[in-house]
């Protein structure tokens, strides 16, 4: 694999969460190169609009408009997902098989959609149990490290004050392209707002204080860690 590219693997509790939350970040990733797998814990069964088979179809046509492939888990159902030690472990599991270089997870914020956090939450517990040799429902499978969790948020109030921020420059015209239609691709969820033009306004913003066009935020779960400053990039602050 090219020395800028990684293997990504992003969870999000329902079939748009990844889209909206942080499909632009996949959309500039999976253009230079790079693999992109999705797992979806839930089809929307409680969702206001759409039916669990129209939602599972608009997430599998969504990855394929950004280029990832995708997979979905029963987990008890939309707005049924608890935080238990068996779902973890599955998540390692998965972890374990995909083998990434880079985690997304929902944020771990309370006050959003109470599956988000749980799935955050045991996305970040399954990261470091992918991890243990010992575990005996794993031991098939080799233990792997991920190289970093990020958290992404699907709407501002969801985004963590007490974790660092990191800004993704997905600019360019393509990318927003990609990201554009496969947020569209969820029609069912265009009845009850206009997730697009929301999604693309706080990329907009962001990218205005940044001093770029557009920008996704993530939240690293650990310190970053660079082999010199050069690699740091450059403050976000253009405003």
């Amino acid at each position: 694999m090219k020395s800028n590219t990684v293997s990504l693997l992003a969870f999000g509790a329902h079939p748009d969460d990844i889209e909206f939350g942080c499909g632009g970040l996949i959309a500039a990733e999976t253009r230079r190169g790079s693999a992109a797998h999705f797992v979806v814990c839930s089809r929307g069964e409680s969702g206001t609009n759409g039916t669990p088979a129209q939602r599972a179809r608009e997430a599998k046509a969504a990855a394929n408009v950004l280029g990832a492939t995708i997979e979905f888990l029963d987990l008890g159902g939309d707005a049924h997902i608890d935080v238990r030690a068996a779902h973890a472990i599955a998540f390692a599991g998965i972890i374990r098989k995909v083998r990434p270089d880079v985690v997304l997870a929902p944020s771990i914020v309370e006050n959003q959609h109470p599956d988000h956090a749980k799935v955050g939450r045991m996305v970040r517990d399954a990261t470091r149990i992918a991890r243990y040799g010992g575990v005996k429902e794993l031991r098939r499978a080799r233990p792997h490290g991920t190289n970093q969790l990020f958290f992404y948020a699907v709407t501002p109030d969801a985004e963590p004050t007490d974790l660092g921020r990191v800004l993704i420059d997905v600019s360019a015209a393509e990318v927003i392209a990609s990201w554009t239609a496969a947020m569209e691709a969820h029609v069912s969820q265009m009845k009850t707002r206009n997730y697009v033009e929301f999604q693309l306004t706080r990329a907009r913003l962001n990218g205005v204080r940044a001093g770029v066009g557009h920008a996704i935020a993530v939240f690293p779960s650990d310190g970053l860690l660079f082999g010199s400053l050069a690699d740091a990039g450059r403050g976000a602050r253009r405003f």
